[in-house]
């Protein structure tokens, strides 16, 4: 405070003696940390007559643009009383819009730029290419990749750079491949920016390949270089190099960032015990770090883990992010911790976080596989977009609580939405509502619309959902003859529904043949013995029955335990 209050009696004391110029500006420019200063020395300027120097002005314009203080509208104001603007101020109005949310303004900044005469120089291009990779333009992005090679840019680097990871935002990995091959010389930042296009490409492989032909190269690699090479590791659950990459990096303590990585890495690949231990080490863990292990006991079925690190996380007073409830109300939904997901609803309509579609399929979820498929179905109709997960979401939830009639009427009201199209993931949901209410016909005439309507062609677990409706509807002959004409070798569950089947209608013979192929597939749990033995217990072949417990005890299969729990206590939030 009493900083500023010298700055301001600085410009008081430069405006009461006039006695001001060029280098008195620049350096009251340099000093200043405020919009409240910036105007005082704007002031000054127009006073004093240096509101027409054009260093001064293109300083002034720079700090509103881009400076964290600063006011994007108000360099557009300074910038439109402006005769003759310098390129430099035309960069920094690009390089503002291009860092701030409205990235297309940057393009519409460019345009005019050229039509009022002015040329872009290689400062200008990053700023561009910059806002066409955050908006996906790959064809503006190559309009100024013309423009580029025109004005004989192309050799410049970081031009090239630019050009790598447009490219790459927009999905063309060959483009990159391409220009970072007619590069002249690699330097760090161009290995890394082709790393990263193929880290947010889904090609972890290649990402990999390339880091080693880096070190090859003797490139040394730097810490934005090594957080990509570890996400890479950890999509491709490549282990082997990633427990390399650590090795390599030295004192990761102090880098929060890299340490989350090496953390998230270990942990996408199973590693959780590593993981945990090196978590436990961080001396400061933000959101990030505890986003990483949370999902990662989410995403190996240890909810109950998940669960009992975000109640530390909420000791340790840090704020939850979308991501962190995200991970939370899926943790809630397999634990079935119904109090917990209430808590976090509450909270999410109080802060109003995250984004509307997404966290609401979350919560979606948590209700229907809580049981509460009514608080699911409200959330449903809230929603003011409903993507195909959504759709499919609470399908599925109507599905698992055998309110089959619904799911099909909420398909059917899906198909009328022009924008959305059904997946192979909603025809499961569907086909699971036929199955359980034992719509054959519908269901029939859903699995065919499949690849004749959609195109989607039908996966095993559409398979396994057929004949499980065939199935308990009582049309095993049916049931078995889509078996054996399946396209893919049947599996275990498929020929479990058919069993369970067998089991219903008191179909002997028929479970005598599915019980040898199942035995060919040396099952590990216990289930389909179950189903054996009290399908040959009702037929009074106690032999058979004998001859399926010997079978589970050489194969050590034990009977498996049912069990079930309540909420005893619920974390808070």
């Amino acid at each position: 405070m009493r900083g500023q209050r010298g700055f301001i009696a600085e410009v008081r004391s430069q405006t009461t003696t006039m006695r001001v110029g060029f280098g008195e500006i620049l350096h009251l420019l340099e000093r200043c940390r405020s919009m409240r200063e910036l105007k005082k020395i704007h002031g000054l300027m127009i006073t004093t007559s240096l509101i027409r120097d054009i260093i001064s002005l293109s300083r002034l314009v720079d700090f509103c643009a881009n400076s964290d203080s600063g006011d994007p509208g108000y360099a557009a104001l300074v910038f439109l009383q402006i005769d003759r603007p310098s390129v430099y101020i035309w960069n920094s109005l690009i390089k503002g819009s291009s860092n701030g949310k409205n990235p297309d303004d940057a393009l519409s900044m460019y345009r005019k730029m050229q039509r009022r005469g002015y040329s872009p120089d290689h400062f200008t291009f990053p700023f561009v290419l910059k806002a066409c990779a955050l908006i996906n333009d790959r064809n503006y992005g190559m309009c100024v990749h013309d423009r580029i090679v025109k004005t004989g840019f192309e050799s410049d680097l970081y031009a090239s750079i630019s050009l790598i990871h447009m490219y790459a935002s927009c999905t063309d990995m060959e483009a990159s491949e391409k220009l970072f091959e007619k590069i002249p010389k690699w330097n760090v930042v161009s290995w890394t920016t082709l790393i990263a296009g193929y880290v947010n490409n889904n090609q972890a492989g290649k990402a990999v390949n390339v880091f080693k032909e880096m070190e090859l190269q003797g490139v040394q690699p730097n810490e934005i270089t090594m957080v990509n090479v570890l996400v890479a590791c950890a999509q491709a659950r490549d282990l082997e190099t990633g427990r390399w990459v650590h090795q390599r990096v030295r004192q990761s303590d102090s880098n929060v960032i890299l340490s989350t990585a090496i953390v998230d890495m270990y942990a996408k690949c199973g590693y959780l015990k590593v993981a945990r231990d090196l978590f436990d080490k961080m001396p400061r863990r933000n959101v990030v770090a505890w986003n990483s292990m949370i999902g990662a006991y989410n995403q190996y079925d240890r909810s109950h883990e998940a669960l009992s690190l975000f109640a530390d996380m909420q000791n340790a007073r840090l704020t939850p992010d979308e991501t962190t409830l995200l991970s939370v109300l899926g943790a809630c939904a397999h634990h079935g911790t119904l109090c917990l997901g209430q808590g976090i609803h509450a909270y999410i309509e109080k802060t109003h976080i995250g984004t509307d579609v997404v966290i609401g399929t979350s919560l979606m979820n948590m209700y229907a596989k809580t049981g509460e498929t009514q608080s699911s179905l409200q959330i449903f109709n809230g929603l003011q977009k409903k993507d195909v997960t959504a759709w499919t979401s609470m399908i599925i939830g109507l599905a698992m609580h055998g309110r089959g009639g619904e799911a099909l009427k909420l398909f059917k009201e899906m198909q009328r939405d022009k924008d959305v199209k059904p997946d192979h993931i909603t025809f499961i949901g569907v086909l699971c509502a036929c199955s359980h209410a034992g719509l054959v016909n519908e269901g029939q005439e859903l699995f065919h619309s499949m690849s004749i309507v959609y195109g989607i062609a039908p996966t095993v677990q559409h398979y396994g959902c057929m004949v499980d409706l065939l199935s308990r509807a009582g049309h095993l002959t049916e049931a078995e003859r889509l078996v054996e004409s399946m396209p893919i070798e049947p599996n275990i569950s498929i020929w479990g529904a058919l069993l369970n089947g067998c089991e219903v209608h008191n179909n002997v013979n028929l479970a005598d043949r599915v019980g040898n192929h199942i035995l060919q597939l040396k099952p590990h749990g216990g289930g389909v013995y179950v189903l054996l033995f009290n399908i040959y217990a009702k037929a009074g072949r106690w032999q058979a029955v004998e001859m399926a417990r010997e079978v589970m005890k050489l194969k050590g299969i034990e009977k498996t335990h049912g069990c079930s729990y309540i909420e005893e206590k619920s974390l808070t939030i």
